[in-house]
């Protein structure tokens, strides 16, 4: 069940009306019915799956919980009685007992996530080596991969990690983490939420609020727009120059770059405007995921912007421990004294690189995603290291760094430096890509932009024109959330709040992609 459909819209209205209609203390079963109902939409087998990792995961939640507890308690009773030493050994023992529960939770999920995700791409990988040793192939396994469930399978873990780690209590409701783990607005393409700042006004009891609703129903409408208006749109003409590498190269690989990096963005922050508002209207606060990327500097600051809740979860639950372990820390003493000082970073490069070989596969079972985390990688260590050239240049030229133009500089090296990589989403095909990418030197023809060639795309002269004033649109807007959030500015001024929401219904039902004939595209990050 699509956000950008006729059948989420009327889901809604009708959980909508209920919501505020029934008892209050009941709103959060109301919740859960309605999640599971959404979900059933995508296959009842996904239920299945994201049954087993709501009630496997809570129950290593509880038992876990129970294990810290008892400890804790233990220690308060007999802490006069114990040595140090003892209660160091105490406490030991019970950690090894809580990590393994954890583990075999850890694993049962992570080993779902894997079978269903990337069982077909490893096979598909060990046949090529086969062939090559002129063995027989084994049948590659045809899984179906439940909607979401990369989001929630890292939410869930998250949730097992931090109560593990004695955060917070474990939940004791089963209803209310299987909500915690459904809850629909998220399901989709996330963010990935923190249980401890979800949990609150998920549980919550909600009085109607025309404000939280009035500005939930903007940002919703808002993100339906970017999606329908800018995204949908752009994809018509990405489709065609996706089709026929070896028709459009040069400049069109260019316009692949940058008309794919404004409609994964007013597609993805589309669907994340859309959870955001429609959460709010129930009186759940979710967690932003997204703070103007295309203002970034570097990539590390892109990093910290774009896809905020991903990236600080790989950040939290894979390269702080990771960094901490044993086997990264006797690497770090044996490497410090290797070729002339370098081996102390060497700890650090190896941990980066796994943490975006991690976050490239998390994206999709292919080698374009595996490469794409990669070079993010890359780049992010050859940009750190590099820092004190960029000082003694700074230090060269101070009053260039402060000036707009060179602001505007850093910011475009940036946008296009991402782009550039993100292109291998675009071609699905390594080897492709870079052949793409190289045309763009050897094939420019730089003719095409104003020979008519872009309006046999598929899309009119108009859509262009359309996508461009959508695209200013988007801009507009982040430009006025620089300083302060936009839409409890736009909240409290009632006129020109009804006027935006009554605009931004005429554009779409006039200049959306949609109706007979066309078969909505889903958002990007379902796929993930």
């Amino acid at each position: 069940m699509s956000f950008a459909s006729a059948r989420f819209l009327g889901f809604l209205a009708v959980l909508f009306v209920l919501y505020y209609l029934i008892p209050r203390r009941h709103q959060w079963k109301l919740l859960l019915a309605g999640s599971l109902f959404f979900y059933w939409f995508a296959g009842w087998y996904c239920l299945i799956y994201i049954g087993v990792t709501a009630v496997t995961t809570w129950l290593a939640g509880r038992k876990v919980g129970s294990l810290l507890e008892r400890q804790e308690r233990y220690l308060a009773e007999h802490r006069a009685e114990m040595s140090r030493e003892e209660r160091k050994a105490y406490q030991a023992a019970a950690r090894k007992v809580r990590f393994r529960w954890m583990m075999a939770c850890l694993l049962l999920n992570f080993g779902i996530l894997a079978v269903v995700k990337y069982a077909a791409f490893v096979v598909e990988n060990l046949n090529g080596g086969l062939a090559l040793a002129g063995a027989p192939g084994l049948p590659v396994p045809d899984l179906v991969l439940p909607m979401g469930i990369s989001f929630y399978t890292f939410q869930a873990m998250g949730y097992l990690l931090d109560v593990y780690r004695g955060k917070y209590p474990a939940e004791r409701s089963l209803g209310r983490f299987a909500l915690f783990v459904t809850f629909f607005p998220q399901l989709i393409q996330g963010p990935i939420s923190r249980f401890n700042e979800l949990s609150p006004s998920l549980y919550a009891e909600h009085e109607w609020d025309s404000r939280q609703i009035a500005m939930g129903a903007e940002r919703a409408l808002w993100g339906l727009a970017k999606k329908l208006i800018v995204a949908d749109r752009l994809a018509i003409p990405l489709r065609a120059l996706v089709a026929e590498p070896d028709k459009y190269q040069g400049v069109y690989v260019i316009a692949v770059i940058f008309l794919y990096a404004v409609q994964l963005y007013a597609d993805f922050t589309g669907g994340i405007d859309i959870t955001i508002g429609v959460a709010r209207m129930l009186g759940v606060q979710v967690t932003e995921n997204f703070e103007r990327p295309f203002f970034s500097k570097n990539t590390a600051e892109y990093w910290r912007r774009w896809h905020i809740t991903m990236g600080t979860w790989f950040r939290d639950y894979v390269f702080y421990p990771m960094s901490v372990s044993k086997p990264i820390l006797n690497l770090h003493k044996k490497a410090k004294n290797w070729l002339w000082g370098f081996g102390k970073k060497l700890s650090v490069y190896l941990c980066t690189i796994i943490l975006w070989f991690v976050t490239g596969i998390w994206h999709g079972a292919s080698w374009n995603f595996i490469v794409w985390g990669l070079l993010n990688g890359v780049v992010i260590l050859v940009s750190q290291s590099c820092e004190p050239l960029y000082a003694k240049f700074h230090a060269k030229f101070p009053r260039l760094k402060g000036t707009f133009g060179y602001r505007l500089f850093e910011v475009a090296r940036t946008f296009w430096l991402m782009g550039l990589i993100r292109v291998l989403d675009v071609y699905r095909d390594v080897p492709l890509t870079f052949r793409q990418v190289g045309t763009i030197l050897t094939s420019f023809h730089p003719s095409v932009l104003w020979n008519g060639s872009f309006l046999e795309l598929g899309v009119t002269a108009g859509d262009w024109v359309v996508a461009a004033l959508g695209g200013l649109a988007m801009l507009g807007v982040s430009l006025c959330s620089r300083s302060e959030p936009l839409w409890p500015r736009l909240t409290d001024r009632p006129n020109l709040a009804r006027g935006f929401c009554a605009a931004l219904i005429l554009l779409t039902l006039v200049f959306g992609v949609y109706g007979i004939g066309y078969d909505a595209t889903q958002f990007i990050y379902n796929q993930f």
